[in-house]
């Protein structure tokens, strides 16, 4: 099995309808799809690549002293020992950092401010254009899902920016890259590196391999387009292997609700459906379950909350 690519220039040509077919594919029976030809230059996106590079060499020092490298040297050295040790499961082998509208981004290199801008412009224009096919392919009027996220316009949805970076890993039988879990939000835009892999997601109860591939944009849905679809779209399962040689580097794109933003199916289903709740009340129960079962997090917000409703 590989993970659906789709051109998404034929979106607006005569080929739409295949298109759609494709976009609704992906939704439905992956949880993550690649774009090409999606519109952003392939030169922005060479810059991106080198300013994101640039970045992690001034935070490289960081890395190689924390956590996940000294709790990985003290297995390795009880391992030396003669000791039985335990691969760890609670920790990432990643270095992170984020980056939005309303906080402090790195200055060193001195383009990566100008650069991301340009680029989260662009990401966003991108993921409006995929929310718009979802909205037609679920069958929901034009800018259905962008409203729902922004509380019919009361509220600003939240567009973030992760900037990940996993170093090559000495040992990972010991340790994960990123442990396997659904993303929180709604669409998620990742440009992740074109020649270090590690990124799977679960489909059918295998892991497969998101492939790398050059000047792709890989799409999947987070658990509120789950909720909005009534299930019919799935957040899917995915993780990140360490790798013993190089360095993986993972830009992800969040579009997701305001806080505020009261979210809740918007397609009838007759197996049931998923609660109505206060975006802001999900991710106070996701920041403390991201890598359990869905399912819980779904329950703990069915009951009334304080908050109020946008």
């Amino acid at each position: 099995m590989v993970v659906p690519v789709i051109d998404f220039s034929k979106l607006d040509g005569a080929q739409r309808a295949e298109t759609m077919a494709q976009i609704a594919n992906g939704c439905e029976e992956w949880g993550f799809f690649q774009l090409v030809n999606h519109g952003i230059p392939l030169e922005l996106l060479e810059r991106v690549k080198k300013v994101c590079s640039e970045c992690y060499r001034v935070r490289e020092a960081g890395f190689k002293s924390s956590e996940p490298v000294r709790t990985l040297d003290a297995l390795v050295e009880a391992e030396r020992r003669g000791e039985a040790v335990v691969p760890v499961d609670d920790m990432d082998w990643e270095d992170i950092f984020y980056i939005h509208d309303g906080n402090q981004w790195p200055s060193d290199p001195p383009a990566f401010k100008e650069t991301m801008r340009e680029y989260r412009a662009e990401l966003r224009k991108l993921a409006e254009r995929v929310m718009a096919a979802m909205d037609e392919n679920l069958g929901l009027e034009k800018g259905a899902i962008e409203r729902a996220f922004s509380g019919d316009g009361r509220h600003e949805p939240f567009f973030g920016t992760k900037v990940s970076h996993y170093p090559p890993c000495p040992r990972p039988d010991l340790i994960t890259g990123l442990r396997a879990h659904t993303d929180a939000g709604g669409v998620i835009l990742l440009f992740q590196d074109d020649q270090v892999g590690g990124l799977e997601v679960l489909k059918d109860g295998e892991w497969i391999d998101v492939q790398p591939l050059a000047g792709a944009i890989v799409v999947n849905t987070g658990d509120q387009i789950e909720v909005l679809s009534n299930g019919r779209y799935r957040s899917a399962w995915h993780r990140v292997l360490p790798m013993r040689d190089g360095n993986r580097r993972s830009i992800a794109s969040f579009y997701n609700p305001a806080n505020e933003a009261t979210i809740s199916p918007a397609v009838s289903s007759v197996c049931g459906e998923y609660p109505k709740y206060v975006f802001g009340d999900y991710m106070d129960v996701y920041a403390k379950q991201k890598f359990q079962p869905k399912e819980p997090r779904f329950e703990a917000v069915k009951a009334p909350k304080s908050s109020p409703a946008a």
